[in-house]
């Protein structure tokens, strides 16, 4: 806003209201005297200016935007630790620890015999894609083998400034209150581990659509099918099963919620591919794989602001012509045909099959 009010327009300014009598050229007097005075004002516009930005949501940086969505009761979201389950030929103390890659990992909770969850010391996203065998930071009697086997809960980045900012400002667009489905919306998603949510009226125990019966289908973090133990944390956080009813979750009273983890439709692949000179199938599996992986999670993106997702012939082919190494890409089926495929609302797609013709 005050972009033109440099030192150099202010002197002139200034300057400009000295009477003509007066000598005002650099190095007299009143210039001398004025110069330092125009630079001071000069820093209080660029000042003026950064408060100006930082009083808008729009423009403002974390530390104020953070401080503007608190007032509308709007914290960003705080890194969390993945919770790991964890397979021993023998019962471990809890509170051991224990590494894999650069990461340690200390038991929570014992789930059966030999069975536990663990939880990575360090927070965020990175570890969620170690799985494997266990080292312990302390010997333990007759321990032979421990294996991470599955991520239960995905560990979370703190929330980036900007995808927080987009979620203070949609917050004015719809009102959460009371058990509406903003209201479910922006509750379950604060819960660690939860990436995406879907809301539905649903079937109460005799399969009538009743009053009060609400359906909350899930996927993780990392926008995957949830483990049961998540689905189960979620669960207990919205409307316990033990009290189911009763108000003592986040849902309001006389709500009965389900809550379900998305399910996998797997999509088998068939198709006939011309490679250029000196490639073939062999050598470029791991990258059709990937790009394949790739449209499927671009795809489930959407799926919590989608009715249903639907899997593209066309779209699988267009990543795969991507590919360094490849001419063309047609005869394309997925699971047996030759038309796309819509997904159950509840499902999200996984990759299964890749042939070629």
């Amino acid at each position: 806003m005050y972009e033109e009010m440099t030192y150099e327009t202010i002197l002139s300014n200034v300057l400009a209201k000295v009477p003509a009598d007066i000598d005002k050229r650099e190095g007299s007097m009143i210039y001398t005297a004025l110069a330092p005075a125009c630079i001071e004002l000069a820093q209080l516009y660029l000042e003026l200016d950064l408060i100006l930005n930082e009083t808008f949501a729009d423009t403002a940086s974390r530390d104020y935007l953070v401080r503007r969505a608190l007032e509308r009761g709007i914290k960003p979201k705080e890194a969390t630790y993945a919770v790991v389950r964890g397979e021993f030929n023998i019962d471990v103390p809890i509170g051991s620890r224990y590494s894999l890659d650069k990461f340690t990992y200390i038991t929570k909770k014992k789930l059966s015999d030999g069975v536990y969850e663990l939880e990575c010391e360090v927070s965020g996203s990175t570890p969620n894609g170690s799985i494997g065998k266990l080292i312990p930071i302390e010997y333990i009697d007759g321990l032979e083998t421990a294996m991470i086997t599955e991520i239960l809960i995905p560990g979370e980045d703190e929330e980036d400034t900007e995808i927080f900012r987009k979620r203070y400002l949609d917050s004015f667009d719809a009102q959460a209150f009371g058990g509406n489905r903003t209201d479910y919306k922006e509750k379950v998603l604060r819960l660690s581990g939860v990436g995406a949510v879907k809301v539905y009226r649903a079937t109460n125990v005799s399969g009538e659509e009743a009053g009060g019966n609400v359906k909350l289908t899930i996927l993780d973090s990392s926008l995957n099918k949830p483990s049961g133990v998540l689905v189960n944390m979620v669960q207990t956080a919205v409307d316990p099963t033990n009290n189911s009813g009763d108000g003592e979750g986040f849902a309001p009273l006389w709500h009965f919620v389900h809550v379900i983890g998305a399910e996998e439709t797997k999509i088998d692949i068939t198709t006939s591919i011309t490679y250029q000179a000196g490639y073939k199938f062999e050598d470029l599996k791991s990258y059709i794989e990937e790009v394949i992986d790739g449209y499927f999670k671009n795809l489930v993106k959407s799926w919590q602001e989608s009715d249903t997702l639907v899997v593209r012939i066309s779209q699988i082919e267009s990543a795969i012509l991507g590919i360094t190494g490849i001419i063309d890409v047609n005869n394309t089926s997925i699971n047996g045909g030759k038309v796309n495929i819509e997904l159950n609302p509840d499902s999200i797609p996984v990759r299964g099959s890749f042939n070629e013709n």
